[in-house]
């Protein structure tokens, strides 16, 4: 068997393993959640984001489902609400757009009161695989961590105080890493740099993105970067006002971004996502990274 038949091997025997995960509900001692408790998921109306939003509110939370499309949006709650009896709302948002974020928050907090999970899934890709044009290397980043970046720092003062913690997760990608494999950074100096969390800023990050433009992996790089920090910024919150931040990579999945030529299903892709959101606060980790449900080298 060569290693490429192996590492298929692993894979599938890996998702035969989350399948049967998802099969398995929640005890009474692990559900912290209610349908008091509200999480939004930005860029849900498809794929990943559209299962993460289904799988939250099957598990009976109140999940406010956002797109830029409205007509997409309305038509994707009204699925799940209208087939599924599930408990969900939707708002128009663009997270390449302050105001639209602003006008978000402002809804969230009239609506609702705060938030207590969030999950940044709305992103895009103009390339497949491990490519990296910088045709669109602009919006790319505009969107998929900017927007990111701006959507945390509108909800954190939103997000509710609890004895279990609120949730940041972001959806991002193993071409991200800064020390893998594939678009590994070729300066050593700032690789360290960005490894280190005591080194780590928004202002190197930001910095590493407009000096490296090189759309999807560096959008996903950056996302990475600022996770670990914003994580690192949380901890310093007392007991009851803590908020727990990670990413996770959901795989190469068949979704519209892939051409749908993806290895695994939006269903089984959303599960680390899913989990990473309802976690006991005595399991829930902090700028971490993860594939799978495990926890992976950034």
């Amino acid at each position: 068997m060569t290693n490429k038949e192996k590492a298929r091997e692993r894979r599938e025997k890996r998702m035969q393993e989350i399948s049967l995960l998802r099969t398995i509900p929640y005890s009474d001692r692990q559900r912290w959640w209610s349908c008091e408790n509200v999480a939004v998921v930005t860029g849900s109306n498809r794929g990943i984001g559209f299962e993460i939003a289904r799988q939250l509110a099957s598990h009976g939370l109140t999940v406010v489902l956002t797109a830029r499309n409205v007509d997409a949006g309305l038509e994707a709650v009204n699925s799940l609400r209208n087939q599924e009896g599930l408990r969900v709302d939707f708002h128009q948002l663009d997270v390449s757009d302050s105001s639209s974020i602003k006008e978000f928050a402002c809804w969230i907090k009239q609506t609702f009161g705060g938030l207590d999970i969030l999950v940044n899934n709305a992103g895009v890709n103009y390339n497949l695989g491990s490519d990296n044009s910088v045709e669109f290397a602009e919006t790319v980043i505009s969107i998929n961590y900017q927007g990111t970046k701006n959507m945390i720092k509108a909800m954190i003062p939103l997000m509710r105080p609890s004895p279990q913690g609120a949730r940041i997760v972001n959806v991002s990608s193993r071409l991200g890493r800064v020390n893998g494999r594939r678009n590994r950074l070729a300066n050593v100096e700032l690789r360290e740099k960005l490894s280190n969390p005591d080194l780590l800023t928004e202002e190197l990050i930001d910095r590493t993105v407009s000096k490296f433009i090189t759309d999807y992996s560096m959008s996903k790089l950056a996302v990475n970067g600022y996770t670990r920090l914003v994580a690192k910024e949380l901890l310093r919150r007392q007991e009851g006002e803590k908020i727990y931040v990670n990413s996770f990579c959901p795989g190469w999945v068949k979704t519209a971004m892939t051409g749908y030529a993806g290895n695994m299903s939006p269903e089984d892709a959303a599960d680390t996502g899913v989990w990473l959101s309802m976690v006991l606060s005595e399991e829930a980790v902090t700028g971490k990274f993860f594939a799978e449900r495990r926890e992976i080298n950034f």
